[in-house]
């Protein structure tokens, strides 16, 4: 008994070191960038008195469409003709701005207005719709300057702004932007008062942010049915807004930007650092560009991927609208001004404008190197190469020209310099937290470790061996930026070599191995099933070149992997007792699923619905899917709780052996994530239950080979159901199933369950062979009681609480090597090059692996299932 306590309280140390270790790495790994505090005046960057260039615009309309990529704009074919006309005309001028990474919204609004580069945390808050910390109220921005110039401001979309800048917009209507089943209300309402607005006189700022058209990214991908005809809409807004310059007297002199927060890649995705991700359009349009006599044609031909016309930094924006509007540009700006406007202004001003841009870059010089004022003030060039020295020297060289011409080229020079010294300067991280975080979690794992040399682990030595291997080949793998962006190949091949190990042991068993050849046969179509990773992104794979041309296939497969799940659930709710039970119940949640999914399927991806199909899906997609989600869930609900409160209570009267208790839950769980997973992984969904199935006809000899089946299988699953170690990987196009607003307890949960479906199903399904193994040791065990006449103790191995611990501590270890591994590598390639779009999203994904998955699920539901398949 004092050993059973004290392995449950390493077991409780452990973890929580652990889950302590991950929160204060990320907490040092992801810090808040300082920035300098207060609004910009024009004093602060014009000596003695001097005038500022004056103002070219009274006025702006900043429409922002969510994920707007360039070639949506630019590109042919596109639903921006309007848009593309006025580019042909010379009014409107074109640019490609690129997104660095995160490409998520709420980091690229910072970097739209401040020119600043916010921090990857940025990445995190951006999900947390109630969050306040991330507001801009103290941090300088064009929309600030505007208000501090005496002017009023309005908004209508993404109710980001309002987080972002609260208390400054006069008039507003937000619009929840995680709720992404929704592509035509979440942008009607913006449209609906754009005409009133129009007409409106009192204000000098409007902002609008479309969202239809990124949710139809996350939904069916950008080359979607819907895509076009989102364009036109959008287009037709530009029209609307345009047209009003043209003929309102009080709106003649303003200036309309049309922008893109990100681009999508090919899955609709984004928050990587892909062309398609990195790449968005952006637009200046207003009759007084036409003095410009800009000549670009339109649709354009891109001069390499996504990149149309010129490419410019999103940062560049800010101090651009600043100057093209006659306010200060903000202080923590990175970006330059955009030169293809200079000649709106005359000669003297030009030099004004390019001398303005690079005192204010100096300011940031300044401030993260204290010797750039040292050279400054020695007023010469001294002769040396250093970067600080080269240049000051740029700058001397700039401001002693007499020539106008020599003096833009310069200026324009230093400033270029200072950007990219600047937005190449490390984060400041806190190394000291960093080195704790590690420790800890090492802490974590030598208490983990104490199980294998002090209670020892069940099984052969070669076993153990594999789990080692499997453990610091993988966490090794974290110190390449190429292994984790394919980590998908080392699991596949992990668990190929697994499936020929088993069929070894079949074979040596005296069986055929058909079993293993089977598995290994699922392995091979579920690895193919969906391409991901980056090197591969994109390529064919079953399902976009296969069953997206073939949906008749398709839906046969479906129908399979539903008619499975029937059976299955029926097979396991029957009992002598009650026989009309199994059927009644079973069918109910598998035909409601599948014709929630038909019914998703007929709004969202119709090209994957047979002709012969069409009309029964469009009828049963007149009733809410919303409502049809809810009604699947309900039932899955109410089975759950018939079998907790009547037949495994045992009110029944019927004695239910511990694997035909927990069998229906895994079986009711499998419905739930196929009705959480895209349509075309549903089959994959059956492939898993089928590799289970023989799993446990194989009668493994001990705990340790399951949890290496389950390990393995969790992160194989994890891939194949299309994630990978990028942030534009995750899947919110299930996230509000059955949500009719946003919550953001239930679509947290809701995302975390589409995306984990795999691994999620493979620990439950863990559970169930484990039962099984439970049950065959007590038979062994009695089988030796009868036949042995000492008065031994009877064995603990084989019991529920040591069954549980045993795959607790086995889990345990490898999270704590993996998520070490993961720290360490975060930690010594902090410097790296990728290590904002590789490392820090590796990381983040780890987070998820420890402190939910394997806190959560294989943990606390794994505790909870055995407690009731065993008691």
């Amino acid at each position: 008994m004092v050993q059973l306590s004290l392995r449950w309280l390493r077991l409780a140390v452990g973890n929580l070191l652990l889950v302590i270790a991950v929160l204060v790495f990320a907490k040092a790994f992801f810090p808040y960038k300082p920035f300098l505090q207060g609004l910009a005046q024009h004093a602060d960057y014009h000596n003695n008195g001097e005038t500022p260039a004056p103002a070219q615009f009274e006025k702006i309309v900043f429409m922002l469409v969510d994920a707007l990529r360039s070639d949506f704009v630019f590109g042919e074919p596109s639903g921006f003709e309007y848009t593309q006309s006025l580019i042909r005309s010379g009014v409107a001028i074109p640019f490609t701005a690129h997104a660095t990474s995160p490409t998520i919204t709420m980091p690229k609004l910072k970097a739209l207005t401040t020119g600043s580069i916010p921090g990857f945390l940025d990445l995190i808050l951006n999900f947390a719709e109630s969050d306040t910390t991330s507001t801009l109220a103290t941090q300088d921005n064009w929309l600030a300057q505007i208000k501090q110039s005496g002017k009023k401001l309005i908004m209508f979309g993404d109710d980001t702004w309002l987080k972002l800048f609260p208390g400054i917009f006069e008039r507003t209507d937000g619009t929840v932007s995680f709720f992404v089943s929704d592509f035509t209300e979440v942008d009607n309402n913006v449209t609906r008062h754009v005409a009133p607005e129009l007409k409106q006189p009192d204000w000098d700022a409007m902002i609008l942010h479309y969202l239809g058209l990124d949710h139809i990214g996350h939904k069916t991908g950008p080359r979607s049915q819907h895509m076009i005809p989102k364009q036109h809409e959008m287009d037709g807004i530009v029209k609307q807004v345009y047209r009003a310059i043209e003929t309102e007297e009080h709106l003649k002199n303003t200036l309309f930007v049309l922008v893109g927060d990100h681009g999508m890649n090919d899955g609709g995705g984004h928050g990587g650092s892909s062309a398609g991700e990195t790449s968005a359009a952006l637009v200046f349009m207003s009759p007084k560009l036409k003095a410009l006599e800009s000549k670009y044609s339109a649709p354009a031909v891109p001069k390499d991927e996504f990149t149309f016309y010129r490419r410019i930094e999103q940062s560049d924006v800010a101090p651009t609208l600043t100057t093209l509007l006659g306010l200060p540009i903000p202080k923590n700006n990175l970006g330059l001004f955009i030169q293809d406007f200079l000649p709106l202004w005359d000669e003297d001003d030009q030099v004004k404008i390019l001398n303005t841009n690079g005192r204010e870059l100096s300011r940031l010089i300044s401030a993260s190197y204290s010797d750039f004022d040292r050279l400054l003030d020695e007023g010469k060039c001294n002769g040396k190469t250093g970067q600080l020295d080269t240049l000051a020297c740029a700058w001397h060289s700039a401001v002693l020209s007499s020539v106008p011409s020599e003096q833009m080229k310069l200026f324009s020079k230093f400033a270029s310099e200072c950007q990219e010294i600047l937005t190449s300067a490390a984060t400041n991280y806190d190394t000291d937290s960093m080195l704790i975080a590690v420790t800890t979690g090492t802490l974590a794992l030598a208490i983990f470790a104490t199980t294998w040399t002090v209670d020892g682990i069940p099984g052969s030595g070669f076993y153990k061996f594999l789990f080692w291997a499997l453990s610091l080949s993988y966490s090794g793998m974290m110190m390449a930026s190429s292994y984790v962006e394919e980590e998908q190949q080392y699991w596949y091949w992990a668990a190929s070599g697994w499936g020929i190990i088993l069929l070894i042991r079949e074979l040596q068993r005296g069986e055929s191995g058909s079993k293993s050849i089977v598995i290994l046969i699922l392995l091979r179509l579920t690895r193919r099933w969906n391409q991901t990773g980056q090197k591969h992104a994109g390529a064919s794979d079953i399902t976009t070149s296969f069953l997206s041309n073939n949906p008749t296939i398709l839906w046969i497969l479906v129908f399979f992997s539903y008619t499975d799940m029937f059976f299955r659930l029926k097979r396991n709710l029957e009992t002598k007792h009650s026989l009309a039970v199994g059927p009644v119940m079973s069918i109910s949640p598998v035909v409601a699923s599948m014709l929630f999914k038909l019914s998703m399927a007929a709004l969202d991806t119709r090209e994957l619905i047979p002709a012969f199909m069409m009309e029964l899906a469009d009828g049963f997609a007149t009733i809410s899917v919303v409502t049809q989600a809810q009604l699947v869930f309900s039932i899955i609900f109410l089975i759950g709780v018939y079998l907790v409160v009547v037949q495994n209570s045992g009110i029944s009267g019927v004695k239910v052996s511990p694997i035909r208790k927990l069998q229906p839950f895994h079986d009711l769980l499998t419905i739930f994530v196929a009705t959480q997973s895209r349509l075309t992984n549903i089959p994959l969904i059956w492939f898993f239950n089928v590799m289970l199935l023989l799993l446990d006809d194989m009668k493994f000899d001990s705990v340790l080979q399951i949890v290496l089946t389950i390990v393995t299988m969790q992160h194989v699953s994890f891939f194949a159901l299309g994630n990978s170690n990028a942030i534009s990987s995750v899947d919110l196009s299930n996230a509000y199933n059955g949500v009719s607003g946003f919550n953001v307890g239930v679509v947290g949960i809701l995302t975390f369950l589409s995306n984990w479906a795999g691994p999620v199903l493979w620990t439950s399904g863990g559970v169930g062979l484990m039962c099984s193994w439970m049950g065959r040791k007590r038979r062994e065990q009695e089988a030796q009681g009868k036949n042995s006449d000492d008065n031994q103790p009877p064995s603990t191995e084989g019991t529920l609480t040591d069954t549980y611990l045993k795959f607790a501590e086995m889990t345990s270890t490898f999270r704590a090597v993996a998520m070490v591994a993961v720290m360490g590598a975060c930690m010594v390639l902090r410097m790296h090059l990728f290590v904002w779009t590789v490392f820090s999203p590796k990381y983040l994904f780890a987070m998820t692996w420890t402190g939910v998955h394997h806190i959560i699920v294989d943990l606390g539901i794994t505790a909870t299932l055995h407690y009731m398949g065993g008691r």
